[in-house]
């Protein structure tokens, strides 16, 4: 069978200057800042557009101290792509910078874990540091559409449409997804959380939210064996993914890259 050929793109819609101490386990000890750009991702062709993570809104993301540049379906409209004509939502984990837009989608199924869903509305959300990186209306929301059998579950590594495939890495939450999206210059691999930064897949230096230490180490391992090469993956929050992709065009330039498409040099 000839897979389908898919344009993937990064859209950013939110940014923040941390300190290297906080975001790394074991950052440096000068605790030197370190940038953190917020993105949603879509993947499409002449018949099918699959969103990947919907983003935090406005009040949620001040809340937190992080900016709002633009909402998923204003960043989306940028592309030709209308949030409410979208039918597929992959939500990567339920953390409130992935999954806190899902009313802007009135159409779209919403693809999660089956361990994700378990782990937000169980034991685990009675621990203060677990929970504190999910929002409850984006829970309850979630919950509100799989009673309207909106959800769709998925156990494991999972076929998501012909060219697209989900990929099952716990570590940063138990129902961490990731995906790997057949395009011209072959397998790209969304990472999403399985590894923030481009220095986690290099050096294995692990992010500081985190529900199993030795399941995020993993995953940057399994993350460089789903593509042909590193340059294949994508890191989830990297500020130099803007750098090392081009623009589809001048005016979107630090707004959306092509991932499909060789990076800079």
């Amino acid at each position: 069978m000839t897979l389908p050929v898919y344009e993937v793109f990064a859209l950013k819609y939110g940014h923040r200057v941390g300190t290297r101490g906080a975001i790394f386990v074991g950052g440096d000890p000068h605790d030197a800042p370190l940038a953190m750009d917020y993105f949603v991702w879509a993947i499409r062709d002449r018949e099918r557009t699959v969103v990947v993570d919907v983003g935090y809104g406005r009040e949620e993301g001040e809340r937190r101290g992080r900016s709002f540049l633009r909402g998923p379906d204003e960043a989306l409209a940028l592309i030709d792509i209308d949030a409410a004509a979208v039918e597929d939502v992959v939500i990567t984990h339920m953390h409130y910078d992935h999954a806190g837009n899902l009313e802007l989608f009135p159409n779209a199924r919403f693809h999660v874990q089956d361990t994700e869903m378990a782990f937000v509305t169980g034991r685990a959300m009675t621990h203060a540091a677990l929970r504190h990186s999910f929002a409850l209306p984006d829970v309850l929301e979630m919950v509100r559409l799989l009673y309207g059998d909106r959800v769709v579950f998925h156990a494991g590594d999972q076929d998501l449409l012909p060219g697209i495939t989900l990929h099952h890495i716990p570590g940063h939450t138990p129902g961490m997804q990731s995906l790997r999206v057949h395009t011209a210059r072959g397998w790209v691999v969304l990472a999403s959380d399985a590894a923030h930064y481009y220095e986690s897949l290099e050096t294995g230096v692990p992010f500081a939210t985190h529900e199993s230490m030795l399941g995020m180490l993993e995953g940057f391992r399994w993350l460089r064996q789903l593509a042909p090469s590193e340059r294949h993956v994508v890191p989830g929050h990297d500020p130099e993914v803007m750098v090392r992709y081009p623009a589809p065009s001048p005016e979107l330039e630090g707004i959306v890259v092509r991932l499909d498409v060789e990076p800079n040099a």
